[in-house]
């Protein structure tokens, strides 16, 4: 039921306000094991999160972490759809198309603006440290992988920053190594949000730029950290829970960061100063970022709630959240994107063991070279970097469904007339199929996969027959087949 409060239109959709109620959330459905024997930061914590996400397994909730007594982790808090599901306040059960619809409903309605709390009312100002008490290893940061550059702090979190002339605050998910105890390092590509406003903005007048790091956010803020949707993070969260966000200023600078948060670390970002960072095993299943000077991150300030809650997301062989997250939200913006265009398409859709490199779109082919203006679009967008292929499948293809794409892809592509490449493109320094010269610089190049018939083809004469089960048969022998299936001595389906 809606109801009005402070202006602002609420609906009970039950979803968790913080990661502590998803946590709990998540034990009630059984997505959740808590772990209560000593779990040690340095690889275990990690590799216990990395096979939980080989397996789709429940999320770990570590109560007791060696040389970090009062903290715990929380490790792959949204690695599969149920757990996606409930951070939405929906069925553990319901289906991606079921959560597709509702997340697409949700962010098609009036954007929801943040509310402001007092100091005293936020729980992550519970602890603040400040001057000399800032050390960042009284965290409890964990060594990810084995392998990696250092202990990683932020692997499921928001960077919030803010355009200093526009005024545009940006939440996003962007790696950050502990180098020292006051200071991170990370990967910023120049084609991200961040990415923009330093090149474009702080370092050519060679300015600091503020800087606030939330970890153990809600599931639905860590979300919008992860979409690419043009809707501010904050009010996107606030229409994915159907209620305003919660947020209170910080300690050192003026950025706004959310109240319920287990931990903020407040700082700038320094122009002048550049630290090795890296390698990192990321979201595509590989290392592929050697060590390098990067943007270099200066800690003045932390906070943190009682007992605090670090959130750990282990990017490998997937599918971990990362790739799930975005592998959803770039699917569902690009459909939105083509529908606004007029393009007649029947859906989008990014497989998370794609690593978010490959688009599905379904369409209903009117019109000759239509995939070949979708891949335009797609490539020519904000989302065009972060993948490399886009397969489109006429009306008759389940897009959800690989074994009808991966048939469609093998049968319906002529290899000189359906696949057209795009060189010279941007791609992201994370590709590992990219040379280590095009990984430095962005560079990339893209593909499409025409698996529609042609449209001049006469569809009697010269379309090829389907021959499956839905296709060949009358309805009503398939109905009948159907109904009496588990009499014919088969198992349920």
């Amino acid at each position: 039921m809606d109801n009005q409060d402070n202006n602002h239109v609420v609906r009970d959709y039950l979803a968790p306000a913080s990661n502590r109620e998803f946590i709990e959330a998540l034990k009630k459905s059984g997505d959740c094991v808590q772990i209560d024997q000593e779990v040690d930061w340095d690889n275990e914590a990690g590799a216990i999160v990395r096979r939980c996400c080989e397996l789709e397994a429940p999320s770990p909730y570590m109560t007791k972490i060696k040389d970090y007594p009062g903290f715990s982790f929380m490790g792959a808090p949204l690695s599969t759809y149920r757990r996606m599901a409930i951070s939405l306040g929906m069925d553990p059960e319901s289906t991606l198309p079921e959560i597709s619809k509702e997340y697409l409903a949700r962010t098609n309605s009036e954007p929801i603006e943040s509310v402001t709390i007092s100091k005293d009312k936020a729980p992550c100002k519970e602890n603040i440290l400040t001057g000399d008490d800032v050390d960042l290893c009284k965290l409890p940061i964990p060594l990810v992988h084995e392998g990696d550059g250092g202990r990683y702090v932020g692997t499921w979190h928001a960077v919030i920053t803010k355009h200093p002339e526009s005024g545009d605050v940006n939440w996003g998910m962007y790696r950050q190594m502990m180098y020292d105890g006051r200071t991170m390092s990370g990967a910023v590509f120049p084609f991200s949000d961040l990415g923009k406003t330093l090149s474009g903005y702080y370092l050519p007048r060679g300015e600091a730029m503020p800087f606030a790091t939330a970890i153990g956010l809600s599931p639905l803020a860590a979300m919008a950290a992860c979409a690419p949707s043009p809707i501010p993070e904050d009010q996107l969260t606030g229409m994915l829970a159907g209620k305003p966000v919660e947020l209170v200023k910080c300690e050192t600078n003026d950025l706004e960061v959310p109240a319920n948060a287990e931990i903020i670390l407040e700082g700038e970002i320094v122009p002048d100063v550049q630290v090795e960072e890296g390698p990192f095993g990321e979201y595509t299943g590989y290392r592929t970022s050697p060590r390098d000077f990067r943007v270099t991150f200066r800690v003045n300030c932390i906070t943190y709630r009682n007992n605090a809650t670090m959130t750990i997301s282990n990017m490998g062989v997937p599918q971990d959240e990362g790739q799930l997250l975005r592998s959803f939200s770039l699917g569902l913006e690009l459909e939105k994107l083509l529908r606004s265009q007029g393009i007649p398409i029947t859906g989008v859709y990014m497989h998370p063991r794609s690593t978010h490199h490959m688009m599905i779109v379904g369409v209903k082919p009117t019109y000759a070279g239509i995939a070949s203006q979708i891949a335009q679009l797609a490539f020519g967008s904000k989302l065009g970097p972060w993948f490399h292929m886009v397969m489109v499948v006429d009306d008759t293809i389940d897009i959800y469904n690989w074994d009808q794409v991966y048939h469609a892809f093998c049968t319906r592509v002529n290899p000189v007339r359906d696949i057209r490449v795009y060189d010279h493109s941007t791609g992201t320094p994370l590709y590992p199929h990219a040379s280590p010269h095009e990984r430095k610089w962005s560079m990339g190049s893209k593909v499409v996969f025409d698996c529609t018939w042609p449209v001049d083809w006469d569809p009697i004469n010269e379309v090829p027959t389907l021959v499956s089960f839905d296709a060949v048969y009358p309805q009503a022998i398939k109905d009948k087949v159907l109904s009496n299936w588990e009499s014919y001595g088969f198992d349920a389906v």
